[in-house]
């Protein structure tokens, strides 16, 4: 074993395929093939099933790729410290939904790299692809959220793809909505005050299931609806049409600015938001460091926001 396979293993986990990943190496995909056969042959494990449709990591890949990250970083921090190299390119990727504060956490983190050289990405996605994202390794963790009505299912869908919701915090809803909005002067709202203006929703794709709905209440009765993919045209939506969204209501104004704000809903749901990951695999110090981030800015900027203990409440 070299370190470079291990490097070889990563990059393909990272860019799902091998022809992929051999462009990015520069290196022929016979050779990245069988540097990957060497290494399976030598541990008598198979790293990746291989199909007509492609790869993906077996059961023992998923336990190697945990060992294979922690081997590499353990290298990275040795020669930084005996032989002051220069630090690796940092390479993390995050899944999440359209969550102002999982961009401003993730913003708040790349702006304290002192590394040179890194490669972050950061998807706001589907529901449904979070969590394809973070079972097929292309991402570390999910952002995502729970309640009484999508729990089950989505509960389901995390045991049979081997993943753990971890908890970071319960809310009571709120609405954005623009503060040029006739109801931005109101303490709170109800969804009968809501009726006569557009409801904003994130589109899920073919998964259009309510359960992958990023909106809580998804399924109440609404006369005017508009589909979004893209949380920037969700804002610029709230502000021109006075349309409303309903969210976790933790809004930053440093990065979103003055002209969106959170009004409580009266409504007795909650939502609890927390993250997904797969528990074989060891999270990289940027992961993990993200996750501190985030807990700050909740801590910092939560509105009707109840933390919970992950050791006590994990699914």
């Amino acid at each position: 074993m070299t370190l470079q396979q291990l490097r070889y293993i990563i990059t393909i986990v990272n860019c799902g395929s091998i022809s992929e990943a051999a462009k990015q190496l520069y290196i022929t995909q016979p050779s990245l093939s069988n540097a990957v056969k060497e290494l399976e042959h030598e541990y008598g494990i198979s790293i990746f099933n291989r199909t007509p449709k492609g790869i993906s990591l077996s059961l023992d890949g998923t336990e190697f790729l945990s060992y294979a990250r922690q081997v590499l970083e353990q290298t990275d921090l040795m020669e930084q410290h005996y032989l002051n190299k220069k630090p690796l390119k940092r390479i993390c990727s995050i899944s999440t939904q359209h969550y102002a504060f999982a961009v401003n956490a993730f913003v708040n983190l790349v702006s304290r790299q002192e590394n040179e050289e890194y490669e972050f990405t950061l998807r706001e996605t589907r529901t449904h692809e979070i969590i394809e994202d973070v079972k097929n390794f292309r991402s570390e963790l999910g952002i995502l959220y729970l309640n009484d009505f999508n729990r089950k299912v989505l509960e389901k869908l995390f045991k049979e793809s081997g993943l753990i919701f971890h908890p970071l915090f319960e809310a009571s809803p709120h609405v954005f909505i623009s503060s040029a909005h006739p109801l931005s002067r109101q303490d709170s709202v109800t969804l009968d005050d809501l009726q006569p203006f557009p409801f904003l929703a994130f589109e899920q794709g073919e998964k259009n299931s309510f359960y992958y709905s990023e909106e809580i209440l998804s399924t109440v009765p609404r006369k005017k609806i508009i589909y979004v993919s893209d949380r920037a045209t969700l804002f610029n939506l709230l502000i021109g049409l006075n349309g409303y969204t309903i969210c976790s209501g933790i809004l930053n104004s440093n990065l979103n600015g003055d002209n969106i704000i959170a009004v409580p809903l009266r409504t007795s749901e909650h939502m609890k938001i927390g993250w997904i990951a797969n528990p074989k695999v060891h999270l990289s110090i940027f992961a993990e460091n993200y996750l501190e981030e985030l807990k700050n800015l909740i801590q910092k900027d939560g509105l009707a926001v109840y933390p919970v203990e992950p050791s006590s409440t994990d699914v």
